[in-house]
């Protein structure tokens, strides 16, 4: 979270295996009709309405808005350590509604999390990762940028 800017008010354990799919779903494509949104999530497009309603008034939906790749960017990997109590699930779903974030993997070893962060320059990797550090429970972070991929 940006210095200043207002936390919301809603905990993200509030949200249900469906909401955050609605919400993964509308990163992918903000445009989505209620039918489309319905027919992926397997549930009926009035459920899809009130969903969204819900997701608007707790303040997890502030805005819809369009992504844009002009190629370039970064990507970083952003390797968590969870602080008990809370567990590496209550905090990847946290993570995940970050933006930049596009994965989110639970891991077994000396990390817990480890969040994959694609973003357009090296700033918006560093405001990712301070929003992923003032998540409550993340005890510590460290950062690998990715310098090349292999397919």
């Amino acid at each position: 979270m940006l210095a200043g800017a207002r936390q919301s008010t809603h905990s993200v354990t509030e949200l249900d295996y469906i909401d955050l799919q609605l919400l993964k779903l509308l990163k992918l494509n903000a445009r989505m009709s209620y039918a489309r949104l319905a027919e992926e999530l397997g549930i009926s497009e009035s459920a899809v309405r009130k969903r969204l309603r819900k997701l608007m008034k707790q303040g997890i939906i502030k805005r819809y808005t369009i992504e844009y790749d002009l190629g370039g960017g970064v990507e970083a990997l952003v390797l968590i350590r969870v602080e008990p109590p809370r567990s590496a699930s209550d905090i990847s779903r946290e993570v995940f509604l970050i933006e930049g974030v596009e994965l989110v993997f639970e891991v077994a070893g000396d990390n817990d999390v480890i969040a994959y962060v694609r973003v357009p320059n090296i700033d918006m990797v560093y405001s990712c990762v301070n929003k992923i550090r003032s998540v409550g429970g993340v005890a510590s972070t460290n950062t690998l940028i990715v310098l090349k991929v292999m397919r």
